[in-house]
């Protein structure tokens, strides 16, 4: 059944329930007179619920996959963009102290990339954390990215079906 398989992908600490958007409310079009028979439709006769709410506790990403998070980010951030300062320095270095002529687009080329790897280290150290609070992952995370991934594009999908 589709709906016991998204209960089982659920998030240990996703909320049980999904909020419901705030029924909407008809405009009048013309005021009613005493002469008029009232109709109660089944719509009118149903209260409007009120969305529910989740505490911060309960939307919050529990302290132990966000230290997860944290220390992949800053691995697999740092060391791109630690290893893009210190290209930056070393040709510096080999210009000033060893009169060797690199490329300059070479050196830009290289930082590039580098800085480049080091934004997607953000976006990956995240995706990359096992969000299950019991499970520490694997240490590069392959699998977890895949799980977190398909997670992440299932709610984009959801969400651009809700608002078509």
């Amino acid at each position: 059944m589709p709906g016991e398989e998204s209960e089982r992908s659920r998030l240990p600490f996703e909320p049980n329930k999904k909020r419901q958007k705030p029924a909407k409310t008809t405009p009048k079009t013309a005021p009613k007179t005493n002469s008029q028979p009232i109709v109660k439709s089944q719509e009118s006769s149903k209260q409007p619920q009120k969305p529910q709410t989740f505490t911060k506790e309960e939307m919050a990403i529990p302290e132990v996959v966000s230290q997860r998070m944290i220390r992949r980010v800053a691995a697999f951030c740092g060391i791109p963009t630690a290893l893009g300062i210190i290209v930056l320095v070393a040709s510096y270095l080999l210009i000033t102290f060893a009169d060797i002529q690199l490329p300059p687009i070479a050196v830009l080329l290289v930082n590039m990339g580098l800085f480049g790897l080091g934004v997607l280290g953000i976006t990956y150290g995240v995706l990359s954390a096992s969000w299950d609070e019991e499970r520490p992952g694997t240490l590069l995370g392959l699998g977890e990215f895949g799980i977190n991934w398909g997670r992440m594009t299932e709610v984009w999908r959801e969400t651009r079906n809700k608002n078509v």
